[in-house]
């Protein structure tokens, strides 16, 4: 970014702080994507809170937006394993903000698998959370009984755009990497597993590339809604694995199970939009197959008979290629620090919450105001 870009994100972010300042400050602690926009979000979320750490998720690390942001705050570790264990969970926290009221804000559910213990045994108290994803806003769905609140962004209006965008940056990088291997989208048939936002967005630019689209999606709606696009809708989806040149996984779950792979067509691409452990169960996969890196990103996996490629060792294939959606980010951040003010008031009850119409029609007319120009 130039620096006046630089200068035009802070003054927008210190509006929204403005905006939306809680009346005193939680602790918080933040996972994100720590890409080269990122430091500005991150000044917003220690301005209107005690930032205690940023916990960057560990395959979308920038290391100039690392090095500018541990100028003055912590960065820690992120993985699965560290708050899969609630002891370890609870040192971690422990450490950093004994006694402290405390805010964690999320990407993909990292701290539902401890938050019962948590809020149970902290020395501080845990106010909430806020979540930005869809696969982060299932896993504390399936929480049976929330102890606190969970405030997410995933599903607000607010992040459509960046969910369009992103599908549009894995189409793209999926055609990157096979165009670096001498393999074009034209004349393959595509899957797409998963019609949501992002397998929405994903299956419209390959239909405008020319390429067919086949829709797979285990939701009878999302299926009917396929098909009303014009696109063809699955009924058999091993055949269809069968039948793709590419597959896209885009559930924000589990698409491809262990014994899902031996259907793939031979030479076939996979490419996911999330990380490889939500998305693929590579770990089924049988021993027969033998694992070759072909290309930059992209490995064959091969056994007798059958041979497909895997982008991106099955992360999100678009971090490659830097995942940016433009300014259209900042919407979200912005909705991000409102979930920050709605925790610190502490009255909200223990269960699922959304910010509420007005503030987020706050919130796109100051981004207005600074982006469209």
């Amino acid at each position: 970014m130039e620096q006046f870009e630089h200068a035009r994100l802070d003054a927008y972010f210190s509006k929204i702080a403005a905006q939306f300042a809680p009346a005193h400050k939680p602790t918080s602690f933040l996972v994100t994507h720590l890409l080269p926009e990122r430091p500005g979000f991150i000044r917003a979320v220690a301005a209107v809170s005690r930032l205690r750490a940023v916990l960057p998720k560990p395959k979308s690390v920038n290391n100039s937006a690392r090095r500018e942001v541990e100028k003055t705050i912590p960065v820690d570790a992120l993985s699965r394993e560290i708050f899969a264990d609630p002891d370890a969970a609870l040192d971690y926290f422990e450490s950093r903000a004994a006694g402290e009221e405390v805010v964690l804000l999320d990407v993909g559910g990292y701290f539902a698998p401890v938050l019962e213990d948590l809020h149970g045994r902290f020395s501080g108290r845990v106010l909430g959370v806020v979540e930005d994803t869809e696969n982060g806003h299932r896993r504390y769905q399936q929480i049976e009984k929330l102890p606190c609140p969970v405030v997410s962004v995933a599903r607000s209006p607010l992040k459509d755009p960046e969910d369009f965008l992103v599908g549009q940056s894995v189409v793209f990088s999926a055609e990157a990497l096979m165009r670096g291997r001498g393999d074009i989208l034209h004349g393959r048939t595509a899957l797409v597993i998963g019609f949501g936002k992002l397998g929405s967005s994903i299956a419209r630019l390959l239909h405008v590339k020319g390429v067919q689209v086949t829709v797979f999606d285990i939701d009878p709606v999302r299926r009917t809604q396929a098909l009303s696009q014009g696109f063809t809708v699955a009924r058999d989806r091993e055949a269809a694995l069968g039948e793709a040149g590419l597959v896209l996984c885009a559930t924000g779950a589990l698409s491809l199970h262990g014994e899902d792979f031996p259907h793939l067509r031979n030479g076939s691409y996979v490419a996911t939009v999330t990380s490889s452990e939500d998305e693929l169960d590579l770990a089924g996969l049988p021993d027969v197959y033998t694992r070759t890196l072909v290309g930059d990103h992209v490995t064959r996996y091969r056994t007798t008979g059958s041979y497909f490629y895997l982008l991106n060792g099955g992360d999100a294939v678009n971090f490659l290629h830097g995942a940016s959606v433009g300014p259209f980010i900042f919407l979200v951040q912005a909705e991000i620090l409102t979930g920050i003010t709605m925790l610190a008031r502490g009255d909200l009850e223990a269960g699922m919450h959304e910010a509420n119409p007005t503030d987020r029609a706050a919130i796109a007319a100051t981004w207005l105001g600074y982006f469209n120009r």
